[in-house]
């Protein structure tokens, strides 16, 4: 089979198309045929080998068919699309044309998407629903901040809260040029962003927000926990700013009663994080329906994995990547 490999930890041009043998899926596991999925910055850290050894096929998501599954879940031919599950990690992931994980990270799916309008859903979507919903709590009548607005994930998050219209979703941009299309996604304002954005936020909410998920990371979590009212959440969900070490005292950086939590989408799957818990067909019919805007932002051959990385690591994919086959 066709896959990309990682030749060497480095620059885009590391990652080069190589033979190799067709996976085989041992007990609780199914064989997939890759057809698409969608690039995440994790990527580009394995890539780097920022999170140590990797496998060589990196990957976290796709969508296909099923080829083979012993267990017996889903049948031959069955539309999926796969989450994590060690792919890219502990196992060759979705940059080939099959790809072999357990069944607990794979979902059914009936749908009739293109492939890459499907792969642009399933991680995106998967992670915002996770942390709205499980980290923050999201209830009716919150004022919740998107940090990260405009990333693939920033979209997804604002499609979810906006979809109660009780909810005021705001949030933040590094481009004044993308307010407009970020109000369009459901957003009631846009805030340019900037290391210490809570002292417009406080001055325009002084009781705080009722939560923030923080999609830049490190270099704005301090800053985040200033914006939120007591009992407030913020959720760390991303590192678009960079990964560099955050120096965090709880005593004067955690304001009191102020809650901070974090979530992976590599916990997708897991027994205390299952995606049985995440309403992925009915994400997929809202997108079909379009009610939740969540095209690819631009697709890619699968020759052209070295141009798309190149694309996003220079933080200029304004939403998300799919690679097709």
């Amino acid at each position: 089979m066709r896959a990309i490999v990682i030749q060497a930890f480095g620059d885009p041009e590391q990652l080069v198309e190589r033979q190799l043998p067709v996976p085989r899926p041992e007990s609780g596991e199914a064989l997939i045929r890759v057809r698409a999925f969608g690039l995440n910055r994790a990527e580009t850290y394995m890539r780097r080998g920022q999170w140590g050894e990797v496998a060589k096929v990196s990957g976290i998501e796709c969508v296909g068919e099923i080829v083979e599954d012993g267990s017996g879940r889903f049948g031959d031919g069955q539309t999926v699309a796969a989450i994590m599950g060690g792919m890219g990690r502990t196992r060759n992931g979705s940059y080939a044309e099959f790809t072999c994980l357990p069944v607990d990270n794979i979902v059914a799916l009936e749908t009739e998407l293109d492939w890459a309008a499907l792969a642009a859903i399933p991680e995106s979507y998967a992670t915002a629903w996770s942390c709205l919903h499980g980290n923050m709590k999201l209830r009716a009548g919150d004022r919740v901040l998107i940090r990260g607005g405009t990333s693939a994930l920033g979209q997804a998050a604002i499609n979810i809260a906006a979809h109660n219209e009780t909810v005021r979703v705001l949030a933040t941009t590094r481009d004044p040029q993308r307010a407009a299309f970020l109000k369009a996604l459901g957003c009631a304002e846009v805030f340019i962003e900037q290391p210490n954005l809570s002292g417009e936020i406080r001055t325009r909410y002084p009781e705080g927000l009722s939560s923030v998920m923080d999609i830049v990371g490190n270099s704005t979590l301090l800053d985040s926990l200033r914006m939120v009212k007591r009992d407030g959440t913020v959720c760390n969900a991303g590192f678009l700013g960079g990964g560099d070490p955050l120096r965090f005292n709880p005593l004067t950086d955690l304001p009191c009663s102020v809650n901070l939590n974090f979530f992976a989408s590599f916990m997708l799957g897991t027994a205390q994080f299952p995606l049985s818990e995440i309403p992925l067909q009915e994400i997929v019919e809202r997108v079909a329906g379009g009610i939740y805007q969540a095209g690819p932002a631009r697709v890619f051959g699968f020759d052209d994995i070295v141009q798309a990385h190149r694309l996003m690591e220079a933080n200029q994919a304004n939403g998300k990547l799919v690679v097709t086959l």
